[in-house]
């Protein structure tokens, strides 16, 4: 179960329930993962400062069990993700930035249990 978050200074109107739809198609299939399994939060209209600068920004936070766990997997991840963000919303990579958490099944609950266990 991937969990997305994407932190923006730019407005609410930005992100449509379209946006999240694609975003999420997108990094599920960059992840190898079904969408009913994703995620995702969007944080709009944050107080953001980035490179010394407050222009418009998104950092992108991706925390996923087993395919966030190298930085091979990361690179690729990166590469896949970031023209999308850079051509949805219009900003330049040097305004993109994404983390990435490797998770284990024993760090996220769901049904009353752990991954582990379903």
């Amino acid at each position: 179960m991937p969990f997305i978050d994407l932190e923006s200074n730019l407005p609410e109107s930005t992100f449509s329930e379209d946006f999240l739809k694609k975003l999420c198609s997108k990094t599920a299939a960059v992840l190898g993962k079904p969408e009913e399994r994703m995620m995702l939060v969007v944080k709009p209209g944050l107080p953001m400062l980035m490179g010394g600068t407050c222009a418009p920004c998104v950092i992108l936070s991706v925390s996923a069990i087993g395919v966030t766990d190298t930085a091979e997997k990361n690179k690729e991840h990166s590469a896949n993700i970031f023209p999308f963000l850079t051509g949805e919303l219009g900003l330049t990579e040097d305004r993109v930035m994404i983390r990435f958490y490797a998770l284990e099944p024993h760090q996220v609950g769901k049904k009353g249990t752990v991954m582990s266990y379903l």
